[in-house]
């Protein structure tokens, strides 16, 4: 790998962790809770639904929220910046 590669897989580790709070945002997990008429409330309702009417600690809607409303874990933050990253080199292999 050359040097612009590595350039641009650490763009796109730093962008993968800087999307990912707007792209939250962008579908209903908001600091002020599920937006109305989302995506995220409509996963809220699938998962109450499937669950008898709550939705479980832990599950992907619980997590996703408590992303939205206090922001990204160090273990998230390190997923974003994987998956960024990993587009970003697939992008250089294939330019």
């Amino acid at each position: 790998m050359g040097l612009l590669t590595y350039a641009l897989v650490a763009a796109g580790a730093a962008g993968g962790v800087a999307v990912a709070p707007l792209a939250l945002g962008a579908i209903g997990f908001t600091t002020a809770g599920i937006a109305a008429g989302s995506y995220a409330a409509s996963m809220m309702s699938a998962a109450a639904i499937a669950n008898g009417g709550g939705v479980a600690a832990g599950s992907t809607v619980a997590v996703l929220q408590a992303a939205g409303m206090a922001g990204l874990s160090t273990t998230a933050t390190a997923a974003a910046a994987s998956a960024g990253g990993t587009v970003a080199a697939i992008v250089a292999a294939l330019v």
